[in-house]
């Protein structure tokens, strides 16, 4: 399997991972690497993000309607006020991933977005101070790193803040998703 650009059924060239499914050509042509600068969209993305820990992005990609629906659209507000009765609906609800300690950090990680809130911050701007000044075009999946400094960082910070399944693979996997690099391959249709 080549790990640079790869023609898909369009004839148009795409990083290699975005032609194997239609669900991936559609995420990858219309929202990965994607500038994000709301505070529900971008929560939702960390949310995902940490449940595609260890699983199939595609798995995600498919089930987001039933997460979506299963927490409450990724409304903050209304996640931090989930109680005993929502973990144990959420525990039980097949359309999303039942893993507890993945779910026990989606609660805390709305709270730790309406702690910032509270004090007059947002997520976007907490996020989006970690994007790199510069960030050239990767050539081959090789280039593509799986944490940088600037993940690292924004690791530790979200860490500081409450959050939770927020490493720093998972923190650069959230830049990559929101546009804070854009991790298109050179000459991709995307980028």
């Amino acid at each position: 399997m080549s790990d640079g650009l790869t023609v898909g059924p369009d004839g148009l060239a795409r990083c290699w991972w975005g032609v194997s499914a239609p669900e991936y050509i559609a995420y990858h042509d219309e929202e990965w690497g994607r500038p994000v600068r709301d505070d529900t969209a971008l929560y939702e993305k960390l949310c995902l993000e940490a449940f595609q820990s260890g699983l199939s992005w595609l798995t995600i990609l498919r089930k987001r309607e039933s997460f979506r629906a299963a927490f409450a659209g990724f409304d903050p507000e209304r996640v931090a006020a989930f109680g005993d009765d929502d973990f144990a609906r959420l525990m039980a609800d097949a359309g999303i991933v039942r893993n507890r300690l993945k779910i026990e950090a989606t609660i805390a990680n709305a709270r730790a977005v309406r702690d910032l809130q509270a004090a007059g911050e947002s997520l976007t701007d907490l996020l989006w101070s970690f994007a790199p000044a510069e960030h050239p075009a990767p050539q081959t999946g090789a280039d593509v790193p799986a944490t940088t400094p600037e993940s690292k960082a924004m690791a530790k910070e979200l860490k500081r803040r409450g959050f939770r399944f927020v490493g720093p693979t998972t923190a650069y996997a959230l830049m990559q998703a929101c546009g804070l690099v854009n991790d298109h391959l050179e000459g991709c249709c995307a980028r």
